[in-house]
């Protein structure tokens, strides 16, 4: 089987799914963070190299401050209860996005997970926490301008390798390019994540919702990654003269 290096997933779904079940949305975010554990665990069995979960969007900001602070309840409670796996299942953590716009006890526990993690080398997990890829292209923009002003680039030293450099996954080097992006819960767009990183990934969306994920789905998903015939514009495979 075709395994692919990295695996990007928005994890949507969870308000609808509480919704059905006539739930508050609250009761959705508590079942989905739950589901991070054995997804991760997976990724490693499957010989995933990068998995990057899409948690918390630029945009989330304009949910309600009260959504907004059990989301950063549940992220601290999956890293201080799971960070000793983590360690056992030698996975490296790292977080992109605005960083900076987070609570100080969020950036706190953040930082004592990467740091408690950072000589690991399997697995390479990414939460996306505030993140957008539109501002993180721009924001990539601007620290190049702000290198050939001090001298230290010129515009002409711009190519594809460069700029990914200046993405908040550039020290995932040639692992920051995405081969497999799963959306759950049925939408089929790719809400500003990593636009730049999947230019050329493989998409599988899966009408189950993020609390339902389970590492069969990962696997499935997998699976028809390893049945897909990617061309990278090219003709592919000749099987006719």
């Amino acid at each position: 089987m075709d395994i692919p290096k990295h695996v990007a997933i928005v994890m949507d779904g969870n308000g609808r799914w509480a919704k059905r079940r006539g739930r508050p949305r609250i009761f959705g975010h508590v079942r989905g963070s739950a589901r991070v554990r054995s997804v991760v665990k997976e990724a490693s069995r499957l010989g995933i190299q990068a998995l990057t979960l899409y948690a918390f969007s630029t945009e989330n900001w304009n949910r309600p401050e009260s959504e907004r602070k059990v989301l950063w309840k549940l992220l601290r409670k999956y890293l201080l209860r799971d960070i000793d796996e983590l360690h056992r299942q030698n996975v490296k953590l790292r977080v992109i996005g605005q960083v900076d716009r987070l609570d100080h006890d969020v950036r706190e526990v953040l930082t004592m997970a990467t740091e408690r993690l950072a000589h690991n080398t399997g697995l390479q997990l990414n939460f996306a926490l505030s993140y957008g890829s539109r501002s993180e292209l721009t924001d990539a923009a601007r620290r190049f301008a702000v290198d050939c002003l001090a001298g230290r680039a010129t515009p002409d030293s711009l190519n594809e390798n460069v700029l990914d450099s200046y993405l908040w996954t550039g020290e995932l080097g040639e692992l920051s390019k995405v081969d497999l992006f799963i959306r759950t819960s049925g939408e089929q767009r790719v809400s500003n994540f990593l636009l730049w990183q999947a230019a050329y990934a493989e998409f599988v969306f899966l009408e189950v919702c993020w609390p339902e994920f389970e590492p069969k789905h990962l696997e499935a998903a997998v699976n028809e990654f390893s049945l897909r015939e990617r061309r990278f514009g090219g003709l592919g495979k000749v099987t006719h003269v």
